[in-house]
């Protein structure tokens, strides 16, 4: 991890052009700026250039709160589509859960640890089944218990309440509901999932059983950010184990109970570490 609370950094995409990375750089090094990481990527196809570039502000010219009015003409020239962030400005988050709690476990221990820049203010569940975790961790939890019949009137609560609390994104921890569109579109690529892929994919109840009686020799799980169209969102992580016939049921259910609750730690640290751009439905992380 380079960077730190005095660090900026600025995300950007716009058509592929000569120089690009050259006048960034020299916009920085003018303002007597040190940057400390530096990652571009060009998609050839789309010809399209994204870049993640992060400085140190110690002795930088401009303040930070006119940074962004600094940027801009810059980024105009380019015809980009670009966003500053400071390090020091933890992400807030609200983590939601259902029943199982392997996903919950696996942020707050890292919370806990200092490995993910963010602030937790609240968990919110449609149970109160893992409300001692939360409570062992002195972070508020709130239950809206879901249904066909309430659940507009439940998800305005939970969108005001969201409000109330500033939060950023919203990180779903195994939350068994599908979300309103009402809701993702307060969220626009600040809503993470996680779920199980399977390769061949199996949709529907049991999937796990469904794996096992098949016989498959690899099992995954994906991170994505959640749109309308349900499980098809912009995919930022991924991971796969094998297994084998001598794993059991419950093994595979272990071991893909394990990848989740991995892979979607992974994806909330390069979410918060603002290592992610979307483009349409792909991402581009620096990892």
């Amino acid at each position: 991890m380079t960077e730190n609370k005095s660090t900026a950094i600025l995300l950007l995409s716009c058509p592929d052009q000569k120089g690009l990375v050259a006048r960034i750089a020299e916009f920085i090094f003018k303002n007597q700026g040190n940057i400390i990481d530096l990652d571009e990527h060009v998609d050839l196809d789309e010809q399209r250039f994204f870049i993640r570039v992060a400085w140190d502000l110690n002795h930088f010219k401009i303040p930070a709160a006119k940074l962004e009015e600094a940027v801009q003409p810059l980024a105009e020239q380019f015809n980009a589509n670009w966003k500053v962030y400071f390090y020091k400005e933890k992400l807030r988050i609200a983590v939601f859960v259902s029943k199982k709690g392997h996903c919950l476990q696996e942020i707050l221990w890292r919370y806990q640890n200092g490995e993910l820049n963010i602030e937790i203010p609240l968990i919110i569940s449609n149970h109160d089944l893992l409300k001692p975790i939360a409570d062992s961790h002195r972070i508020p939890f709130f239950v809206f218990p879901i249904n066909k019949q309430n659940k507009p009137k439940q998800e305005e609560e939970e969108l005001k309440l969201l409000s109330e609390h500033r939060i950023d994104t919203v990180v779903l921890a195994r939350y068994m509901q599908i979300l309103t569109g009402n809701f993702i579109r307060h969220y626009p690529n600040r809503i993470i999932n996680i779920h199980h892929s399977f390769l061949p994919a199996f949709a529907g109840a049991n999937p796990y059983k469904q794996a096992f009686e098949r016989g498959v020799k690899i099992i995954g799980a994906t991170s994505h950010y959640v749109t309308e169209q349900l499980d098809q969102g912009p995919i930022i992580e991924q991971d796969i184990v094998r297994v084998s016939h001598r794993d059991t049921l419950r093994d595979m259910k272990r071991k893909g109970s394990d990848l989740e609750r991995l892979v979607l730690a992974r994806a909330l640290r390069y979410h918060s570490e603002h290592r992610i751009l979307v483009q349409g439905n792909k991402t581009i992380v620096f990892k």
